[in-house]
């Protein structure tokens, strides 16, 4: 899909600077009067697609606000958004976090456009359209209500200039229901497999609901839905892990769902989420690096020694997930870098870019690598998670558990009840370190307080809601606890 993207893209570029444009009838086309035609709704929809670029960042502060990995970068005053988050001394005035909200708006808005006028036009297949455009909306607004908690909720209609005037801020009981009948019914409306990688598909639709389902401790159906991925027999791991997150290996059958990235298109450090490109990638990377494999980064993100120490001995994905640079100097010739600011020895392997690349300008910012979003191996261990909290199958729960270790080269674990919640969860850190899953999972759990240093109870559940957002809002909005 990406690569369908990146064509429309550059030939509405290429044709802009032509001389043609002296030549066109005149038109008066607005918004209000675009939805005439199927390639309508499918570019409408393409922009849609386009802000899940934007959430590379979504990504690595995930994992930074976690007890996986370290702020990084060149010094204490790198990004100093981000040096706060990890520090978990952030503030309402953080530009990171509101990039977060405003690219998650963005993309929310953009789906609802498609979905604003849905009765506008009819063409064939016209409900998988509108059910992609739905799993969207969907899934940016589960990272809004992840990160903020009662956030704005507007459904088939795009948030426009005015309306902060009077919107409010909705629940987060509300938002999570619509997410679900929003998943539900694109679940109901998209293929399993679709003619062009990237787009949504009914499986997708389901593991993230799911997901939802367990956010919210319903476990019940969380575990239903995601029995039926399962079930389906259209997903399996991944037999050589070892291949997992290499740009050659890109949506095989261990993707649910992945953030499509491209690096024929450059990019620069005043519209980061304009990149096509996997800008969390270069960001990853390792400082001044020279040497085979892997190319150079800015050093953020770096995994700690207590994440390198969570995996067993013999556990095959240790080294998969996180580069020991210095192991790594030691038995490759040619290798040199430079040491960042709270540099650990060690990188998030899964997400620093590899040589093979366009290099297109600005390089760091332009890596192809797909984000895997949702992995079958994560839709086991959900699913087991929510077996066993549930009360549900311990013993099946088990059997999910085990294949993901088995994959890793680690014996059966045994146990039942507290015992195999403990169990699941060490899984959940060691098989998605990098992710950008960890901290989310430490909150809704009820164990960042005591994994997470600096964390208080009662407010860094959530992040603050920009100052500049509840400015505009006219001051009505009461900010989140504790900021």
């Amino acid at each position: 899909m990406k690569n369908s993207l990146v064509v429309l893209l550059l030939s509405l570029i290429l044709w802009a600077c032509t001389d043609s444009f002296v030549d066109v009838d005149s038109f008066n086309e607005d918004t209000e009067n675009f939805f005439n035609s199927e390639e309508d709704y499918q570019s409408a929809l393409i922009a849609a697609y386009d802000m899940l670029q934007s959430t590379y960042l979504n990504v690595m502060l995930g994992e930074i606000a976690s007890d996986n990995t370290l702020a990084g970068g060149e010094s204490a005053t790198d990004v100093p958004g981000i040096q706060e988050v990890d520090n978990m001394t952030h503030t309402p005035v953080n530009q990171q976090l509101r990039d977060i909200w405003s690219w998650m708006f963005a993309g929310v808005n953009r789906a609802n456009y498609v979905l604003e006028f849905k009765d506008k036009t009819d063409f064939p297949n016209k409900n998988v359209v509108l059910a992609e455009a739905t799993f969207l909306r969907a899934y940016y607004y589960f990272e809004l209500v992840k990160w903020f908690g009662d956030v704005p909720l507007a459904v088939d209609q795009r948030l426009l200039f005015g309306d902060q005037n009077v919107v409010e801020r909705t629940p987060a009981s509300k938002v999570y229901a619509q997410i679900e009948q929003d998943l539900i019914y694109a679940a109901s409306n998209l293929p399993e497999v679709q003619s062009e990688v990237g787009r949504a598909t009914k499986g997708a639709a389901q593991a993230l609901l799911g997901k939802v389902y367990l956010y919210q401790e319903k476990f019940e159906e969380s575990a239903a839905v995601l029995q039926e991925v399962i079930n389906s027999k259209n997903y399996d791991l991944l037999e050589d892990y070892s291949t997992m997150f290499e740009n050659d290996n890109e949506n095989n059958i261990e993707s649910v769902f992945e953030v499509q990235y491209t690096d024929v298109e450059g990019a620069g450090f005043g519209c980061l989420q304009c990149s096509e490109g996997n800008v969390a990638v270069g960001f990853n990377g390792i400082r001044n690096y020279t040497g085979p494999v892997f190319e150079s980064g800015f050093s953020f993100n770096v995994p700690t020694q207590e994440a390198y120490d969570a995996f067993e001995d013999g556990d095959l994905r240790r080294d998969v997930a996180i580069l020991d640079i210095e192991a790594w100097a030691a038995s490759n010739t040619g290798v040199s870098y430079n040491e960042g600011f709270e540099h650990t020895g060690y990188y998030n392997r899964k997400y620093i870019a590899r040589k093979g690349d366009l290099n297109t300008g600005d390089a760091n910012l332009t890596n192809p690598n797909n984000y895997r979003a949702i992995r079958y191996a994560d839709v086991l261990l959900m699913a087991a998670e929510a077996l066993n909290r549930g009360g549900i199958d311990d013993d099946t729960a088990l059997l999910y558990l085990n294949e993901v270790r088995n994959r890793a080269g680690l014996p059966d674990a045994t146990g039942t009840g507290n015992a195999l919640t403990t169990a699941i969860y060490q899984e959940r850190r060691v098989e998605l370190v990098g992710e950008g899953h960890r901290f989310f999972d430490l909150v809704r759990t009820g164990r960042a307080a005591t994994e997470i240093d600096g964390f208080q109870v009662g407010k860094n559940e959530l992040f603050p809601i920009p100052s500049i957002e509840i400015e505009l809002a006219g001051n009505r909005w009461q900010q989140n606890p504790g900021y």
